[in-house]
């Protein structure tokens, strides 16, 4: 039943006008003036007037059942409208929690905590909400100066550890540890790419894009993952098999591997990754991937590895492990295989693979590497500290096994 104009129109003294006050905010959630809806509504202006700045039912309706508008929003807004805010300030007035706000409105309750802080009055700290809605339509035009362009300190020591190829994470978290009581240095991530992925912000030299482990200065979003080249008729043993100590990471000695593939396919670099620690090894293949020197490449490396640290070896089922039984034989280290298309069954070496190709970029010659300049590329990766090592770096994490083993 549509809304009708009551026809006793003498005054109402103390009796709430509920209809009359629901018909009239969803009016005004039309876009109606607040004039031409207490003409519809039949209502004196002042009524309107009161109604929209927050009305006190222990005031001159004292007595009276408290009334509160229950007409759903008109559609989901990001922002808190003005509609919004006269809720809140009559539920504020009728001494209404913040939890109790918010649930009426379908709001978190620090959305509505933080709107009575921001746009209350700044003198005597009351909430009215025309002027609440004025302090938020000032603030809000667009664009506004970022946070890193404000704080050339700020700006500078990330622009430093950029060069440094640390991801923004990293920063950030670097930025809590070194400035710990200077909360204007603290920034998440997001607001570092933002810096680097907007245009026009200029905030941080458009050049250090090309830092970030994916080179680009853009967002790109994900695609499906690809398929694996199809494995090798050899016998193999399935990562299924691999002992549970390995899965959980819990004792160290569990090694991943993968080869990272250079322009034409024509060479070719090998990567082992310590599961427990995320330690970086780079295989040295300066004469190709086949299986031979896959191999000896593979044993020579591990034999300078404590005894303790060669627990085992899981790989993808690439054509260059073919003699995975003689590494076995010489070395006395199970070789695991995952299953096809399967590259998070690895995944701390594909996230190492990831970090390696901001060194060794694809569609480049690989083979112009030295061993000392593949040493020196794990040595740097090694003392980068790491989110999932609580921001420790993979030689500290390494160098306290060892110490432990040792006493």
């Amino acid at each position: 039943m549509g809304f009708e104009m009551r026809k006793d129109r003498s005054p109402q003294g103390a009796r709430v006008l509920v209809r009359e006050r629901e018909e009239y905010f969803r009016l005004m959630d039309q876009g109606v003036s607040s004039r031409e809806a207490c003409r519809i509504v039949g209502i004196n202006r002042r009524t309107g007037k009161r109604w929209r700045n927050g009305w006190n039912p222990s005031g001159t309706h004292k007595g009276a059942a408290p009334v509160r508008r229950t007409l759903p929003r008109s559609g989901p807004s990001r922002y808190l409208r003005e509609a919004d805010r006269i809720h809140i300030a009559d539920r504020l007035r009728e001494k209404a929690s913040v939890r109790a706000i918010a649930a009426e409105l379908g709001r978190s309750p620090s959305t509505i905590s933080r709107e009575i802080r921001r746009n209350r009055h700044p003198g005597n700290g009351q909430y009215r909400p025309h002027a609440a809605e004025a302090r938020a339509e000032a603030r809000r035009p667009r664009p506004k100066t970022g946070r890193i362009a404000q704080n050339p300190a700020l700006r500078d020591f990330i622009q430093h550890h950029l060069d440094l190829r640390w991801s923004p994470e990293q920063i950030c978290q670097a930025l809590r540890a070194q400035f710990p009581e200077r909360p204007e240095m603290h920034v998440v991530h997001e607001t570092i790419y933002q810096a680097l992925y907007l245009q026009g912000r200029g905030e941080l030299r458009r050049e250090l894009a090309r830092a970030l482990r994916s080179g680009r200065a853009m967002r790109k979003p994900r695609r499906q993952a690809q398929q694996r080249q199809p494995r090798f008729p050899a016998p193999m043993v399935m990562i299924s098999e691999r002992p549970a100590e390995a899965e959980d990471r819990a004792v160290p000695g569990h090694w991943e591997g993968d080869l990272i593939i250079g322009k034409d396919s024509g060479s070719a670099i090998g990567t082992l990754v310590e599961r427990a620690t995320r330690y970086v090894m780079l295989l040295h293949l300066p004469h190709g991937r086949g299986t031979e020197a896959v191999r000896d490449a593979l044993v020579d490396t591990v034999r300078t590895l404590p005894a303790h640290l060669t627990r085992s070896l899981t790989w993808d089922q690439g054509s260059e492990m073919g003699r995975h039984h003689e590494f076995t034989l010489a070395t006395d280290i199970p070789v695991y295989f995952c299953d096809p298309a399967s590259p998070w069954q690895r995944g701390s070496n594909e996230n190492t693979n990831g970090l390696l190709r901001q060194y060794f970029p694809k569609g480049t010659d690989l083979s112009v590497h030295s061993r000392e300049h593949l040493t020196a590329v794990a040595a740097e990766l090694n003392g980068r500290p790491r989110k999932t090592l609580g921001w420790e770096t993979p030689a500290e994490r390494l160098h306290k096994l060892l110490a432990t083993t040792r006493q």
